[in-house]
C-alpha cells in the first residue's frame, strides 16, 4: 500500500486555507488540520473526503494559546509520523494605529500570527526532516510594507517573515524547503463587497494555486518569497 503525502495546515475552514487544503486533497494529499470553530471543522471532513476520497484529520484549538498549539502537535504526532507539507495559515487581523492600539492588542496578534507558527513548526521540524518537507508561512505584503490603519498588524507580519528569513537558512542543509507567501487582498467576509472580477482583490484559489506550484517545483529549487498582488493593487486604505 502507497503511503499517501500529509498536508498539515493550520486555519484551514476559510479563506486561504480552505481553498490550499481542496488543492492539495485534489493532488491526493491526506490532511491534517485545525480551526477555531468545531461545526466548521466538521463539515469541512465530510465535504473534503467525499469529494476527493482522502482523510481529513480535524482538531478545533486556538493557536493563539501555547497550550492548544501542543494539543494540536500531539494530534498530528497521533496520526502521522512524517510531515510533507507544513502550512502555518492560522492569523487575524484587527485595524489599529500604533499610537492608540488598545491595551493587549499587539500580544493577541503576536501570539497568533508569529508564535502559533513559530511553535508549531519547532515542535514538527524533525517530522519534516524525515521527508525533506515544505514549510509554508502565509505572511502579507505588510510584511514588507507597512499600511494605514494597521499598525500591530503590520509588526506581527514582519515578525513573521523573520521567522521565515531564520527557518529558511537553518533548514537548507536538512534539504527543507521554507517559503513566505506575502499576498495582498484576498476575497475573504472582512473585504465586504469587493469581487475579484474587478481586478482589486484576488480569489483565494489564486493563491492556493500558487502554492501547490510553488511546492511542485523540484527539491533542487526553492521559491523563497512569493509577493501576489491584485491586478489593481488594491491598498489597505
Amino acid at each position: 500500500m502507497i503511503k499517501r503525502k500529509i498536508l498539515v495546515l493550520s486555519g484551514g475552514t476559510k479563506g486561504i486555507g480552505l481553498a490550499t487544503i481542496e488543492k492539495f486533497a485534489e493532488a491526493g494529499f491526506d490532511i491534517i488540520t485545525c480551526a477555531r470553530n468545531r461545526q466548521d471543522l466538521r463539515f469541512l471532513k465530510t465535504d473534503i473526503e467525499t469529494r476527493f476520497g482522502i482523510v481529513c484529520h480535524i482538531l478545533p484549538v486556538n493557536l493563539a494559546v501555547k497550550e492548544q498549539v501542543l494539543d494540536f502537535v500531539n494530534f498530528i504526532k497521533s496520526h502521522t509520523e512524517t510531515i510533507d507539507v507544513l502550512i502555518n495559515n492560522a492569523g487575524v487581523y484587527v485595524p489599529d494605529l500604533v499610537s492608540k492600539t488598545e491595551d493587549g492588542l499587539l500580544e493577541k496578534l503576536i501570539e497568533t500570527n508569529l508564535y502559533s507558527a513559530f511553535y508549531l513548526t519547532h515542535e514538527t521540524l524533525s517530522m519534516l526532516i524525515k521527508v525533506q518537507g515544505h514549510v509554508f508561512n502565509i505572511c502579507s505584503v505588510a510584511s514588507i510594507e507597512s499600511y494605514p490603519n494597521s499598525g500591530s498588524y503590520t509588526i506581527s507580519k514582519f515578525a513573521l517573515m523573520g521567522f521565515n528569513k531564520a527557518l529558511r537558512e537553518e533548514m537548507k542543509p536538512h534539504g527543507v524547503r521554507v517559503t513566505a507567501i506575502l499576498p495582498g487582498a484576498v476575497q475573504t467576509n472582512s473585504w465586504g463587497d469587493f469581487v475579484p472580477a474587478t481586478g482589486k482583490i484576488m480569489p483565494a484559489t489564486d493563491v492556493a494555486e500558487a502554492i501547490f506550484a510553488a511546492h511542485s517545483l523540484s527539491k533542487a529549487a526553492v521559491v523563497e518569497e512569493l509577493l501576489i498582488r491584485p491586478q489593481l493593487n488594491l491598498n489597505f486604505e
